[in-house]
């Protein structure tokens, strides 16, 4: 017989009484909550000192470097849209127009978020629908 078949016969025996005082047992060793809903797992809560606490979950890193997407432009507002999206996208007069044919469209690719910020700002004041991402 394996030790979990072992453990679940003794389990099998234990009154209501000592089966609460198990469970207190196991939280209090462990370092679980039992009322708390793990989908049908056991969470660990990493043991102090131990090598659980030096493999924490690793840290996000935060993002540095954003997109410009323009997103739409208003009919009425396509002239002024136009100059923001040629000075930020550096292109040419005659290109502009072509380049925004199809949307949503990145114009910045890869900057920092002051300078994202900076360029959507500027398709927000010409009456373009912007985002970053």
């Amino acid at each position: 017989m394996s030790a979990v078949s072992e453990i679940v016969e003794k389990l099998k025996t234990l009154t209501l009484l000592e089966a609460v005082e198990l469970v207190s047992k196991i939280e209090e060793t462990f370092g679980v909550d039992a009322s708390a809903p793990a989908g049908g797992a056991v969470m660990m809560a990493p043991m102090a000192g131990g090598a659980g606490s030096a493999e924490a979950a690793p840290k996000e890193e935060e993002k540095t470097l954003f997109d410009v997407v323009l997103e739409e432009i208003p009919s009425d507002k396509k002239v002024a849209v136009y100059k923001a999206v040629r000075s930020i996208a550096n292109i040419a007069v005659n290109q502009v127009k072509e380049f925004t044919a199809t949307l949503p469209k990145t114009l910045k690719d890869s900057v920092s978020k002051e300078e994202a910020e900076a360029a959507k700002q500027q398709l927000l004041d010409a009456g373009a629908k912007a985002k970053i991402v």
